[in-house]
């Protein structure tokens, strides 16, 4: 496994970013975001950056709030920014195609940037949410103590390292279903498995739905949520569906 060149990013709003970039020989570049509590350097995420590198180069950013990132987590709202700024680093390194690719919250990211702020050339959305506060599974309404409760921003603190915004959102941002429309003439890939326990499939659909030509839905059988799920076999495809874009 190639070891990544770190970078330090700056976002627009002025937040520190940690990244790691592993180098392709093509025009491609893959920005990966990662799920809520994760980071760009954990093992998972360094195997599924190794296995897209076969692919293009890999721009693998800790949102904010998240790992050596600075800032606080707001759980899908100004990482956009983040994005935004990894982007910009894949120009800068030359690449005239960027991809850019999330889990989970990575994956809502994704999508947002991409409706909101553009310049990319195609995104993958794999497990993220269609919709905000879905608490109908019991995963998902233990994030939202972790995310909402005092105590639970603590315990995600000293647990995983990351830090939660405790104000919330004000005003609240556009769910990515809202925004998904916008994302065409990019294409759009949504990922999701039907053994998810956090986020059921109908999110995938509400999203698939919600966009607009040329986009995929890929419903996997027997996958589970996000990274730590992910196979060696999907992450092929989703490299080769993202080289494929032009």
């Amino acid at each position: 496994m190639r070891e990544p060149e770190p970078l330090t990013l700056f976002t627009r709003d002025a937040v520190r970013i940690d990244a790691g970039h592993t180098p392709g020989d093509g025009e491609l570049c893959i920005v990966l975001a990662h799920g809520f509590t994760c980071s760009w350097r954990q093992p998972v995420l360094r195997r599924i950056a190794a296995a897209l590198n076969a692919h293009g180069g890999v721009i693998g950013l800790d949102l904010r709030g998240h790992g050596r990132s600075g800032g606080r987590s707001t759980v899908g709202d100004l990482e956009v920014l983040d994005m935004e700024a990894a982007v910009a680093a894949a120009r800068r390194h030359g690449y005239e195609r960027v991809v850019a690719a999330g889990f989970s919250l990575g994956g809502a990211v994704a999508v947002r940037h991409a409706a909101l702020h553009g310049g990319v050339d195609a995104v993958v959305s794999i497990s993220a949410p269609a919709r905000w506060y879905y608490r109908d599974t019991v995963p998902m309404r233990r994030v939202h103590w972790v995310i909402e409760r005092r105590m639970g921003r603590l315990a995600v603190r000293l647990a995983r390292g990351t830090r939660v915004a405790p104000k919330g959102w004000d005003p609240e941002p556009e769910a990515p279903h809202a925004v998904a429309s916008r994302i065409a003439p990019v294409p759009l890939l949504v990922v999701h498995g039907d053994a998810d326990a956090f986020l059921p499939i109908e999110h995938a659909y509400q999203l698939y739905e919600a966009a607009r030509d040329p986009r995929e839905l890929w419903v996997e059988p027997g996958f589970g949520h996000a990274e730590a799920a992910a196979t060696p076999d999907l992450i092929k495809r989703i490299g080769e569906w993202a080289k494929g874009r032009r």
